[in-house]
């Protein structure tokens, strides 16, 4: 077994650096091929709308356009089905291309196809969409169909409680916005009789099994290759309808087709994140003790389904009551269909949200019971000696010390002198909070593969069912499997990301590229290592399909310190103090850069980004002059610490680490800005916590819209 604690060997460099940042990437829009034809989307600017008609007399007159597909051109093909994780789903038939109705503005009606780029651009905005205006159902409208519920339940709520707090959160949709958007470029390959498909996706094997269902082709007619990825953050592990339109138009015309996305598509069209409703109450006895958690979350299901739509609720609902004991809860989720992009997993998944509501909670009864929030914190924290937890909602904590997190952030942060100089600083008139938040992280289930082959000349080769997207898995497999072949990580090349030259795996998300798939890895490593003791010829390959035999779970604890400007409402993050706990850490550069990166996605969501919908159902902010992301300027200080607490839930005994900043950081910042303006009593703040927002609850006014 590797050591679950910090370890003395130095650290290890990112191999892919050198060739990302000299320009040497190949990502899916630097593919070219001969003969490469264009496509682009006309799209509804409806939100909901019966079909008439559709005119593509105009587009094909646009010199250099072929061909313009509407939905009678690709007839029954439908979205994938939704991974039925929650009994009862309701799913919806939803085609590539518009049929009978558009159902979200940016829905694509029809595909052009042209020699160039621009060609199929203006073919597109060529087309004529003849379309009669309906009702159109918002997010979280209750005359929308419910797609699903989910209920846990155990214990009974006290009649009467000393203590009882509520809160409730509208958190907004937001965007990935990964750096590379999204694109696609599928070829037929005449001779191999077989679709080539490039793809910047995080799950290349559903990604081959989706595209051959929706083409009738049998699975090993397609292959999907992801080469670098530049950024998916859970985004990229469903397919979308382009994606599967322009396969099938290279397969039918037995050629090579391109499509990339625009910016502006990836706001309308792309899929969003985030945007659940929370509303809670937690009931604690005199002495502090949690008594008993009622939750109600919403999720809006957009206008068709992922394969992870219903992961963000699920996850939210299973999560609770995050690290604390509670005598009992009742905690209901639902998620509902509307008439706008559609929601799937984002960096985090349901663990942001039930962090939020959970810690927002705990700081309110701190503030009711007139007790220092640490100390409350502290009186309800699952104990180390009690590992493995059984949760109220059944789920199995593994292992933790959560009071060791806790403790090792005030530490760090000084929190006693912090509070001290806080009163300082609010006596000389400034507006200062300081707000807490811990988490735990789930990081993923299930089997995930590798073949480790040692070759005559001392080079090995690692093949994942994994791949990446950022988080330097060429560096760390390549680690885990020098370490079991006892050579340097230098001699061992990684590959990943293409269905032809990898054993089928399951992919990057949920937290579970390390633990899962580097166990598969080590597995693997060390099965070659064995044999090659035992005198066997090289070259030697083993296969592993390591399926994990429980969930780990990480942690931590996240102190922020934020001031407001009394005139302006302008927020500033002063300070951040982080301790995480992820187990076993092959690299710590890599798990600070995941952490960092994580922080940055928190940070925006708590105080920058919102997607924004009118009453009619048109978009807002369609571009990034409307929707505003973290600059390197807008991140604070932080002093990140890291705990090693072991786990037996996989071989690596490695935890998630990806998704931690999402999880943690905003819940702090909602925290030490409600702490901040206590002055002007208990305003419901909502993301992103922008100056005017802050301004109003200042001046007593409404703080959302």
């Amino acid at each position: 077994m590797p050591p679950t604690g910090a370890t003395a060997r130095p650290a290890l460099s990112r191999v892919e650096d050198r060739r990302l940042l000299t320009g040497a990437g190949r990502y899916v829009h630097d593919i070219a091929l001969p003969g490469l034809l264009h496509a682009a989307f006309a799209r509804s600017a409806h939100p909901h709308a019966r079909i008439d008609g559709i005119d593509s007399a105009e587009a094909l007159a646009v010199h250099g356009v072929e061909a313009v597909l509407t939905a009678a051109d690709l007839p029954g093909i439908t979205m994938p089905p939704p991974n039925p994780l929650v009994p009862g789903l309701q799913t919806n038939d939803f085609p590539l291309l518009a049929t009978g109705e558009v159902l979200h503005v940016g829905q694509p009606v029809a595909l052009v196809l042209a020699a160039t780029a621009q060609a199929a651009h203006r073919g597109a905005e060529a087309v004529v969409l003849d379309a009669e205006p309906l009702p159109a159902w918002g997010d979280h409208d209750p005359a929308a169909p419910e797609m699903a519920r989910i209920a846990h339940r155990s214990g009974d709520a006290p009649a009467r409680a000393p203590c009882v707090v509520g809160m409730s959160h509208a958190q907004p949709r937001v965007v990935a916005l990964a750096l590379e958007p999204r694109g696609v470029v599928a070829a037929w390959a005449e001779a191999e009789q077989r679709l080539d498909v490039w793809l910047p996706t995080q799950t290349p094997w559903r990604a081959r099994a989706d595209l051959a269902r929706a083409l009738g082709l049998p699975a090993a007619q397609v292959r999907v290759m992801s080469p670098d990825v530049g950024g998916a953050f859970g985004a990229r592990s469903s397919l979308g309808p382009e994606e599967i339109a322009v396969a099938w138009a290279a397969w039918q015309r037995r050629g090579a087709v391109r499509w990339a996305a625009s910016r502006a598509e990836e706001f309308t069209a792309g899929m969003h994140g985030r945007g659940l409703r929370l509303a809670g109450e937690l009931a604690c006895s005199a002495e502090g003790r949690f008594l008993h958690l009622r939750a109600r979350l919403q999720a809006s299901a957009g206008a068709w389904l992922p394969f992870s739509a219903v992961v963000p609720a699920r996850n939210a609902a299973r999560i609770l009551p995050g690290p604390y004991r509670v005598d009992g809860v009742d905690i209901q989720a639902s998620l509902r269909r509307s008439h706008t992009a559609p929601v799937t997993i984002y960096r985090g998944a349901g663990r942001p949200e039930a962090a939020l509501l959970m810690e927002r909670l705990v700081e309110r009864a701190a503030r009711r019971l007139g007790c220092d929030p640490l100390e409350l914190r502290r009186r309800n924290l699952v104990d180390a000696a009690q590992m493995p937890w059984r949760t109220p909602t059944g789920e199995m904590l593994d292992a933790g010390d959560y009071r060791a997190a806790l403790d090792g952030a005030a530490r760090h942060f000084g929190y006693e002198a912090e509070r001290a100089r806080q009163a300082q600083r609010r006596a000389a008139g400034e507006l200062v909070g300081i707000g807490a938040a811990l988490y735990v992280e789930p990081c993923g289930q299930g089997w995930e593969s590798a073949r480790v082959t040692l070759h005559a000349d001392g080079r090995a080769e690692v093949a994942s069912g994994s791949c990446a997207q950022g988080q330097g898995h060429e560096t760390s497999y390549a680690a885990i499997a020098a370490q079991a072949l006892g050579c340097a990580p230098q001699q061992v090349t990684v590959r990943q990301g293409d269905t032809a030259h990898g054993p089928e795996g399951i992919g990057a998300l949920a937290s579970r590229s390390m633990a899962i798939g580097g166990s598969a890895v080590l597995r693997a490593a060390q099965a070659v290592a064995r044999r090659r003791a035992a005198g066997e010829p090289l070259p030697i390959s083993a296969e592993e399909i390591y399926h994990a035999p429980a969930e780990a779970w990480s942690y931590g604890c996240v102190i922020a310190r934020l001031a407001i400007d009394r005139e302006t409402g302008r927020p500033r993050v002063e300070r951040i103090v982080w301790v995480d706990d992820a187990g076993h850490v092959v690299s710590p550069p890599l798990a600070r850069g995941q952490l960092v990166g994580g922080l940055a996605q928190g940070l925006g969501q708590a105080l920058l980004e919102r997607i924004v919908y009118d009453d009619e159902g048109q978009l807002l902010t369609g571009s990034l002059m409307d929707y505003a992301v973290p600059r390197a300027d807008d991140l604070p200080a932080v002093e990140l610490h890291s705990l090693h607490q072991p786990t037996a839930a996989n071989a690596l005994g490695a935890k998630g680490v990806g998704e931690a900043g999402c999880i943690g950081v905003p819940a702090a910042l909602l925290n030490s800005a409600a702490d901040a303006l206590s002055a002007f009593g208990e305003p419901e703040l909502e993301f992103p916590l922008t100056a005017e927002r802050l301004w109003r609850a200042m001046a007593g006014g409404p703080t959302t819209e």
